[in-house]
Protein backbone atom coordinates (compact mmCIF):
# COMPACT_ATOMS: atom_id res chain seq x y z
CA UNK A 1 0.00 0.00 0.00
CA UNK A 2 1.44 3.37 -1.04
CA UNK A 3 1.64 6.04 1.66
CA UNK A 4 1.04 9.62 0.60
CA UNK A 5 0.65 12.78 2.65
CA UNK A 6 -2.89 14.17 2.67
CA UNK A 7 -4.56 17.15 4.30
CA UNK A 8 -8.22 17.28 5.26
CA UNK A 9 -10.11 20.34 6.49
CA UNK A 10 -12.00 19.50 9.67
CA UNK A 11 -14.98 21.72 10.55
CA UNK A 12 -15.22 23.66 13.80
CA UNK A 13 -19.01 24.04 13.57
CA UNK A 14 -21.52 21.17 13.72
CA UNK A 15 -25.25 21.77 13.39
CA UNK A 16 -24.67 25.52 13.83
CA UNK A 17 -22.77 25.17 17.12
CA UNK A 18 -19.02 25.21 17.89
CA UNK A 19 -17.49 21.75 18.19
CA UNK A 20 -16.03 21.01 21.62
CA UNK A 21 -12.48 19.73 21.96
CA UNK A 22 -13.60 16.40 23.40
CA UNK A 23 -15.77 15.82 20.31
CA UNK A 24 -12.72 16.45 18.08
CA UNK A 25 -10.71 13.99 20.20
CA UNK A 26 -13.12 11.20 19.32
CA UNK A 27 -12.59 12.02 15.63
CA UNK A 28 -8.82 11.96 16.23
CA UNK A 29 -9.13 8.43 17.64
CA UNK A 30 -11.22 7.30 14.65
CA UNK A 31 -8.51 8.61 12.30
CA UNK A 32 -5.77 6.85 14.31
CA UNK A 33 -7.72 3.60 13.95
CA UNK A 34 -7.66 4.01 10.16
CA UNK A 35 -4.25 5.59 9.51
CA UNK A 36 -2.28 5.17 12.77
CA UNK A 37 -1.61 8.89 13.17
CA UNK A 38 -2.35 12.51 12.29
CA UNK A 39 -0.87 15.99 12.61
CA UNK A 40 -3.27 18.72 13.71
CA UNK A 41 -2.39 22.20 12.46
CA UNK A 42 -3.52 25.65 13.63
CA UNK A 43 -7.14 26.49 12.72
CA UNK A 44 -7.59 28.63 9.61
CA UNK A 45 -10.32 30.93 8.31
CA UNK A 46 -12.17 29.71 5.24
CA UNK A 47 -14.86 31.00 2.92
CA UNK A 48 -17.07 29.10 0.54
CA UNK A 49 -20.26 29.67 -1.42
CA UNK A 50 -23.22 27.42 -0.57
CA UNK A 51 -25.89 26.13 -2.95
CA UNK A 52 -27.99 29.30 -2.41
CA UNK A 53 -25.08 31.55 -3.38
CA UNK A 54 -24.43 32.73 0.17
CA UNK A 55 -20.82 33.19 1.29
CA UNK A 56 -20.14 31.12 4.38
CA UNK A 57 -17.26 32.17 6.67
CA UNK A 58 -15.99 29.32 8.77
CA UNK A 59 -12.92 28.31 10.72
CA UNK A 60 -11.54 24.89 9.95
CA UNK A 61 -8.71 22.75 11.23
CA UNK A 62 -6.18 21.47 8.67
CA UNK A 63 -5.10 17.95 9.59
CA UNK A 64 -2.30 16.08 7.82
CA UNK A 65 -2.41 12.32 7.54
CA UNK A 66 0.09 9.91 6.00
CA UNK A 67 -2.03 7.19 4.45
CA UNK A 68 -3.26 5.62 1.24
CA UNK A 69 -5.90 7.07 -1.08
CA UNK A 70 -8.37 4.44 0.13
CA UNK A 71 -7.74 5.39 3.76
CA UNK A 72 -8.16 9.15 3.18
CA UNK A 73 -11.43 8.49 1.36
CA UNK A 74 -12.64 6.43 4.32
CA UNK A 75 -11.58 9.25 6.66
CA UNK A 76 -13.38 11.85 4.52
CA UNK A 77 -16.60 9.82 4.47
CA UNK A 78 -16.40 9.26 8.23
CA UNK A 79 -15.79 13.00 8.71
CA UNK A 80 -18.87 13.97 6.70
CA UNK A 81 -21.05 11.71 8.82
CA UNK A 82 -19.37 12.45 12.17
CA UNK A 83 -19.57 16.24 11.79
CA UNK A 84 -22.87 16.18 9.85
CA UNK A 85 -21.41 18.08 6.87
CA UNK A 86 -22.60 18.46 3.29
CA UNK A 87 -19.02 18.08 2.04
CA UNK A 88 -15.45 17.86 3.26
CA UNK A 89 -12.33 18.94 1.37
CA UNK A 90 -9.16 16.88 1.29
CA UNK A 91 -6.16 17.01 -0.99
CA UNK A 92 -2.80 15.39 -1.56
CA UNK A 93 0.16 17.31 -0.11
CA UNK A 94 2.81 14.91 -1.40
CA UNK A 95 3.06 11.83 -3.61
CA UNK A 96 5.81 10.49 -1.42
CA UNK A 97 5.76 10.19 2.36
CA UNK A 98 8.76 8.59 4.04
CA UNK A 99 8.79 7.65 7.70
CA UNK A 100 12.20 6.68 9.06
CA UNK A 101 12.06 4.31 12.01
CA UNK A 102 14.54 4.59 14.89
CA UNK A 103 15.24 0.84 14.90
CA UNK A 104 16.57 1.04 11.35
CA UNK A 105 18.79 4.04 12.21
CA UNK A 106 20.25 2.50 15.34
CA UNK A 107 21.06 -0.83 13.71
CA UNK A 108 23.03 0.82 10.87
CA UNK A 109 24.93 3.36 12.99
Amino acid sequence: MRTELWEILVPTIRDGKPVRTRYHRVWDEKVRQIANGLTILTPAKGQWVDADGDVIHERMIPVRIACSYEEIRAIAKMTIVYYNQDAVMYYKVSDLCIIENRDECVSTA
